[in-house]
């Protein structure tokens, strides 16, 4: 702001001083006003992913447990709000704090600071509900009720802050925004969450898998397995459209602002990293999804529009960590070794 008063007071001539500061305060408010659009936009295409979830979800299971796989994902959205509002937006960015959780912020307390707004946390309850909407998938067709609804408060009010601390906040243990003692001597960079968000959804539902065991028929009498399909690849196909759609809120909004100029008077600023990480996101979904749909031709003979939605997804999973710092073309290679480390983990 003194840069800006410095530069505009000569150009305006008495009481130069005051008009230069009125001026550029003006400009400091309109684009903090720009910043919280543009993070409040990105939260609602992230939560425009739940019906993402709840649509790939419904199509992948059989037509009977269609209502119960509905439920969860608007559970997951709804008892979410609730616990991260209470202890989760505290346990991830409560600092200052220690590197493994944090401990400010309890019910939004202080919120609005210089540090965050309520987009912030908008944004991150859209980023936790993301997270419990993984695991739903991997342990549907044979979960209570009362069980699920455990599992999503644990998960949304304390697993998924307390990771998303260590690698996302200013003082977690292996974040790359440490002021000092960096881990391997430059942190964690993952920048929308490949790590925090994904894997850590995919982790708490191959354990879920692994406690809960099969679905019922997935084995015969003798061992074999049994392919159970999903009643709906239309419900597949919308509902991967809908995530594709919402990832743009994911990977590009990660930046939580837009309206900062890398040099002044230069059409290059973070809108132009913004931009190109909105390309990189689509370039390695859209190479992982050709790679898996001719890499199954290949070993299987056939055409499945449910493989493709998998490796398109897979693909966008894979960037999600490094959309912001590379290039269009690594994004390719990218998704290209998303594709086939999908397709040999359905091997398994």
């Amino acid at each position: 702001m003194a840069t800006c008063s410095a530069d505009l007071a000569p150009l305006l001539g008495p009481n130069a001083t005051a008009a230069a500061d009125y001026i550029c305060n003006k400009f400091s408010d309109t684009s903090f006003a720009v910043d919280n659009t543009y993070l409040l936009f990105s939260a609602y295409l992230v939560f425009s992913m739940q019906l993402g979830f709840a649509m790939l979800c419904a199509g992948s299971v059989r037509a009977k447990n269609t209502m119960n796989i509905m439920l969860t994902n608007v559970l997951d959205a709804a008892i979410g709000g609730l616990f991260y509002y209470l202890f989760g937006f505290a346990f991830a960015f409560g600092s200052p704090s220690n590197g493994f959780i944090g401990r400010h912020h309890f019910a939004l307390r202080s919120v609005p600071s210089s540090s965050f707004d309520y987009s912030n946390f908008l944004y991150q309850w859209a980023f936790a509900i993301a997270a419990a909407g993984i695991t739903s998938g991997s342990i549907a067709e044979r979960t209570q009720f009362v069980s699920y609804l455990i599992y999503s408060s644990f998960l949304t009010g304390f697993v998924y802050p307390v990771v998303s601390h260590w690698f996302w906040a200013t003082d977690g243990w292996a974040s790359a925004l440490r002021t000092d003692d960096f881990l391997f001597g430059s942190g964690v960079i993952d920048f929308a969450g490949s790590g925090v968000v994904h894997l850590v959804g995919g982790v708490a539902g191959l354990w879920g898998a692994l406690i809960e065991g099969p679905r019922i028929g997935r084995f015969d009498h003798s061992g074999r397995s049994v392919a159970l399909r999903g009643h709906s690849a239309t419900l597949v196909v919308i509902g991967t459209f809908m995530l594709w759609f919402g990832w743009y809120g994911f990977n590009p909004g990660s930046f939580n602002k837009i309206s900062s100029f890398y040099t002044s008077g230069n059409y290059y600023g973070q809108w132009s990293a913004v931009g190109r990480t909105a390309v990189t996101t689509t370039l390695a979904g859209c190479t992982a999804a050709l790679t898996t749909l001719f890499g199954k031709r290949i070993l299987t003979g056939h055409w499945n529009v449910t493989d493709v939605c998998n490796g398109l997804l897979g693909g966008f999973a894979a960037i999600t960590a490094g959309c912001s710092v590379v290039e269009p073309w690594a994004a390719i290679i990218c998704g290209f070794v998303a594709a086939w480390v999908l397709i040999s983990c359905n091997k398994l």
